[in-house]
């Protein structure tokens, strides 16, 4: 039994102790602009060169990895969460040479230092990426905050996004998805927006007799109504992923995807 309990501890000892109180936006602010300033420079900032460090779902060296390339940011739109202490921030960079789109989360421990820069990563040749093209659709979406008094809560603004992460799984009691109209969703670079009152995403919807998406990580915003998933896609070959979904009175209005998964859907530049 006392072999067990160690065994216990030391498997828990391996990963960072994520912060489970609240924290201070200015904390969140801090650790998103030294990650910012990380990928701009190509080098990682004091503050994040001990932390944990994952490339889409793998454990990787954060000197040696993507944040030793340096890079032009050309968008970048980052959530809060003082409740989990993470932040999550979209990256966009349209490079011709090495074009990227990023989701990164960025947890801190209690002691509000960062403890765990989480990164999913898709380039050239990934499910239908197209950076540039990727750039001009955000561009002309309304990604600000929502006001006070119609502002979802946390549970209501992750149950959206579970239900609709549960599309692909067998669950005859899972969740309506509240889809908003219009809604909007990017998938890579695909979209299904056409600009107009009646866009839906309700398009290209699995059947529901596939793997689930599994090992979800959060960064929920109610300032901005948004959510930031990780997982691990089973449907893909168990590829990395991200999902971004933003709710407006309680209904889903956008979706970001990006999945780190090479296939012949892949879309050039010049797309």
């Amino acid at each position: 039994m006392l072999a067990f309990i160690l065994t216990i501890c030391i498997v828990l000892g391996a990963f960072p102790t994520l912060a489970t109180a609240t924290c201070t936006l200015q904390n969140l602010q801090d650790a998103s602009s030294a990650y910012l300033s990380s990928v701009s420079a190509g080098t990682p900032s004091a503050s994040l060169s001990k932390a944990s460090y994952k490339e889409n779902n793998k454990d990787a060296n954060i000197t040696t990895g993507l944040l030793s390339k340096q890079m032009k940011i050309d968008h970048n739109k980052t959530l809060f969460d003082t409740t989990l202490c993470a932040t999550y921030s979209e990256l966009i960079i349209t490079n011709p040479k090495a074009p990227y789109v990023i989701g990164t989360q960025v947890h801190l421990d209690d002691s509000g230092g960062v403890a765990l820069v989480d990164t999913i990563w898709t380039s050239t040749g990934d499910w239908q990426f197209n950076a540039t093209k990727s750039l001009s659709l955000i561009l002309k979406e309304d990604w600000n905050p929502i006001p006070v008094a119609q502002r979802d809560t946390r549970a209501t603004i992750q149950a959206a996004a579970d239900a609709y992460l549960d599309l692909w799984s067998q669950n005859a009691t899972k969740p309506v998805v509240p889809w908003g109209i219009p809604c909007d969703r990017m998938e890579g670079s695909a979209y299904t927006g056409k600009g107009t009152d009646t866009d839906s995403c309700n398009v290209g919807i699995p059947a529901g007799n596939e793997p689930p998406n599994i090992d979800r990580r959060y960064v929920i915003d109610e300032t901005m109504g948004s959510v930031s998933v990780l997982c691990v896609f089973q449907t893909m070959a168990n590829a990395a992923d991200s999902h971004e979904i933003k709710l407006e009175g309680g209904k889903i209005r956008y979706v970001h995807t990006m999945t780190a998964f090479k296939s012949a859907m892949a879309i050039g530049e010049s797309a």
